[in-house]
């Protein structure tokens, strides 16, 4: 261990390593409850809507949020006992927030110094971290004189210089460009696998979340809704918000066998034999439009529909459509226009069940 090396690291339970933590923080007309565990190594992210608590459940794990109630444990430590700045966690915040006056190298020193390490050892761990970063260029430019990827991975090599034991980070990529985001998520990425304590993230982007994460927790009014890895996630979504975040419709029914029933609308007939509540999901682009009933068609699921809705996603068309169901189409641009698709057009809707996915809820 080095002499960077909080305090609280020296009163670790070797059996208890890793995050045990009930978060709970209430406020007038709001109350977070969320419970998250992980261990070294693995890293989480933080999902939900605006407003849902992410960003108040990783302010009260950095300390910078009182908790009303639950607990925070570290490596067997109880972090409620130590004051912030003596807690084994670095924070890159979403604006990175870089002393404006300090080069590169003597933003990354500034935790080193503030554990007491010596001037000159402090600016040497602080370029060994920079050169980790592929920024040994870098170590002279103050902040203004560095792109937005260059300023991420030297607030990412700030936070990393101090041997946190829990590493937080508040929309690691949000600030960066389309193009920037690509290449500094690919980076992100190999530095999280190295990490070898815990690591959680909070973040909106799906992407972000799937790439970077070994495992999600979604929260939605304050409450933890679905957690898993982003796979199991991404193939059961078990909320409108979540079903929408990876562009899937979803629904929730009853089962007899291959058909399902659905709360409110008609039934859809599925590959999947199950009984019981379950959720049904299937893409937009499962979805096959026309303009009059077709016939002959082989779709054992014919609704008929109006269209309420249509923006561009990427290369297509999505048509939010409503009627005997409720759900979003895929098309190509081409297609929307063949069938004259417009805001109060009447179209019939098809999806094959084999394109559909059942399981229990």
């Amino acid at each position: 261990m080095t002499d960077t090396a909080p305090t609280v690291l020296e009163k670790r339970d070797p059996s208890a390593d890793g995050l045990d933590a009930r978060l709970v923080v209430e406020r007038p007309s709001f109350r977070l409850d969320v419970t998250l565990t992980a261990a070294p190594g693995d890293v989480v992210a933080l999902l939900g809507p605006n407003g849902a608590g992410k960003t108040t459940a990783l302010r009260a794990l950095a300390g910078l949020v009182p908790l009303s109630e639950g607990h925070l444990r570290l490596d067997g430590a109880e972090l409620e006992r130590i004051p912030p700045e003596r807690r084994p966690v670095g924070v890159v915040f979403q604006d990175y927030l870089l002393f404006p006056h300090l080069t590169a190298l003597d933003n990354v020193a500034f935790g080193p110094r503030c554990h007491g390490v010596s001037k000159a050892e402090a600016r040497a761990q602080a370029a060994r971290w920079l050169e980790r970063m592929g920024l040994a260029g870098h170590a002279g430019a103050k902040p203004r004189r560095l792109s937005g990827g260059q300023a991420q991975r030297v607030a990412l090599a700030r936070a990393l210089a101090t041997h946190p034991r829990l590493l937080l980070l508040d929309e690691p990529l949000a600030a960066l460009d389309a193009r920037t985001r690509l290449e500094v998520r690919a980076q992100l990425r190999r530095h999280l696998a190295d990490f070898e304590a815990v690591a959680v993230l909070v973040t909106h982007d799906p992407l972000d979340a799937m790439v970077l994460a070994d495992r999600l927790v979604v929260i939605e009014d304050g409450q933890v809704v679905q957690e898993g890895t982003p796979g199991h996630i991404a193939r059961h979504p078990r909320t409108d918000y979540i079903a929408h975040l990876i562009g899937l419709n979803l629904y929730q029914g009853q089962a007899e066998g291959h058909t399902v029933r659905l709360s409110a609308g008609p039934e859809i007939t599925t590959t999947e034999e199950l009984t019981g509540p379950v959720f049904v999901t299937f893409p937009p682009t499962a979805v096959t439009l026309y303009r009059d009933r077709p016939a002959g068609t082989s779709a054992r699921n014919l609704w008929e529909c109006e269209v309420a809705g249509m923006e561009t996603h990427g290369d297509q068309i999505r048509a939010d459509l409503t009627g005997e169901i409720s759900l979003a189409a895929g098309l190509t641009t081409v297609a929307a226009a063949e069938l004259g698709l417009h805001p109060g057009a009447r179209v019939w809707a098809t999806v094959k069940a084999a394109q559909t996915h059942a399981y229990p809820a």
